[in-house]
């Protein structure tokens, strides 16, 4: 699955970077995607494949907060590429004729600028809330990873603050990119409404049409993990919740795009004719 994942992703960004065809924003974007995907699931899974191989299942203190950086950093920077994506197909279907002039390199870069920063800033306040947490000297935490909500519940003492105060982190740098996917998509609606030809709909919808399988798979799955979490007394719920969410998912995302989009389709099969 691991494999999968990565290879799938790989294949996409070497399409996009090899097919000048695609050397677009909406593929632009979708290459970073990619690549924040293959770090999002190497954050866990080779950890875990590793530990089922040599049946040590032991994290040191520092490895654990690092895991917990890495896995926060790319769990964020997916959730801003998707919002960011959001908005090029907002401007794409909404304002056609000032796409070239709004979407232009300079302002696509600082988009993953900002949310590389963004990213860095939310992997930090996890980092320096659980630092403020004291843990006995051998703890079994009953997740295959560092995950944020189990180590509170671990900690020697409750610091119903820091509970809070991650949860709120996670509302504002996830609901307000959310909130962004959502108007950008009630604009494209609103907009593919009033195109008067089935054909023109079509078209339109066929344009973000795999961005919003993603973004729907993306943040399914997510709540799913972030909802079980603390109502769940069943470590192996979660547990399961977590694996779908860091593995299934950024494996799934080759697949999607790839089956419902034209030109990457192309552009993998002229990569293929190249390596043949």
């Amino acid at each position: 699955m691991y494999l999968v994942t990565v290879l799938g992703n790989m294949l996409i960004i070497l399409a996009v970077s090899s097919d000048s065809h695609l050397h677009t924003p909406m593929y632009f974007f979708l290459s970073n995607l990619s690549l924040a995907d293959i770090g999002f699931t190497s954050t866990t899974i080779p950890k875990m494949i590793v530990d089922i191989q040599t049946h040590s299942r032991v994290i040191t203190y520092v490895g654990c907060l690092t895991q917990m950086f890495i896995y926060g950093f790319f769990g964020c920077l997916d959730n801003l590429l998707l919002a960011v994506m959001a908005y090029d197909r907002f401007v794409a279907i909404c304002h056609p004729l000032y796409y070239p002039v709004i979407m232009n390199p300079q302002l696509c870069g600082l988009m993953i600028l900002v949310s590389l920063f963004i990213s860095l800033l939310v992997s930090q306040l996890h980092i320096l809330i659980v630092s403020q947490l004291t843990f006995f000297t051998d703890v079994k935490i009953p997740h295959f990873f560092c995950e944020p909500s189990q180590l509170f519940n671990l900690a020697c003492f409750e610091i119903p603050t820091s509970n809070i105060l991650i949860y709120f982190a996670a509302a504002i740098f996830g609901g307000v990119p959310a909130s962004g996917i959502i108007f950008s998509y009630y604009k494209i609606v609103s907009s593919i409404l009033r195109v008067s030809s089935t054909g023109g709909k079509y078209r339109a919808f066929s344009t973000c049409g795999s961005h919003l399988s993603v973004v729907c798979l993306f943040y399914g799955t997510g709540l799913g993990v972030y909802l079980s979490s603390p109502v769940s007394h069943v470590p192996r719920k979660s547990a399961v919740a977590s694996v779908i969410y860091t593995a299934v998912t950024p494996m799934l995302n080759p697949f999607i795009y790839s089956l419902r989009n034209r030109d990457i389709k192309r552009a993998m099969q002229r990569l293929f004719n190249r390596t043949a």
